[in-house]
């Protein structure tokens, strides 16, 4: 007879191997954030991730792929720091000040991320049509919180919400960059394009 122990164990799935997905995925980060996405090859992301080079394609059909995967992720974790600091009723400088807090305090904690996710002419798929490049993502999210504030009174109703909405991350993408690099102080940052894009779409 056999042992009830060696019976459940027969019928139990194997364990499974650690997952390859999050190293492929740790590594792809660590070399797009390096070298940048023209200069990193699956063989690269393989063999960072410790990997033999055909497991990369047991996740991904291509770099591009694996690229997309990596905006994505980018896009996530942003949107968490975005979405942890969003309150209800917030005005629309308190919304636009908020945005550009999270964006320094994300860039902080995760160094070259943004600017890899936002390599535009590199974010085209598989089969060869354009994906839609982050910053626009980004911006069409502005335009659908500028539609919400013009429904509720708290901005101009007179401007196309998809053409302001890119307007305003171009602003603020540009102008957070350009704060990190010239090393300037980040609260005279956010006040004066805080100010600037107020007085623009105030109603």
């Amino acid at each position: 007879m056999s042992s009830p122990i060696k019976a459940l164990d027969d019928v139990r799935p194997p364990r499974r191997k650690p997952e390859s997905l999050g190293k492929i995925k740790r590594a792809a980060r660590k070399l797009f954030v390096e070298r940048g996405y023209h200069a990193t090859r699956p063989q690269d992301i393989a063999r960072e991730a410790g990997l033999g080079h055909g497991t990369f394609y047991l996740h991904y059909p291509d770099k591009r792929a694996c690229f997309l995967a990596f905006v994505d992720d980018a896009r996530e974790e942003l949107d968490e720091y975005l979405i942890a600091r969003r309150k209800p009723g917030q005005t629309l400088e308190q919304m636009i000040a908020m945005a550009l807090y999270a964006i320094f305090e994300y860039s902080e904690s995760h160094p070259g991320v943004l600017n890899a996710a936002m390599t535009d002419e590199a974010i085209i798929d598989a089969e060869g049509v354009a994906a839609k490049p982050l910053l626009q993502r980004w911006g069409a999210d502005w335009a659908k919180t500028l539609q919400e504030l013009v429904a509720d009174g708290r901005a101009d109703s007179g401007y196309d919400a998809e053409v302001v909405g890119q307007a305003i991350l171009g602003a603020i993408h540009q102008t957070a960059s350009e704060g990190a690099r010239s090393g300037r102080n980040r609260e005279d940052v956010v006040k004066n394009l805080t100010r600037f894009l107020v007085r623009a779409l105030a109603p």
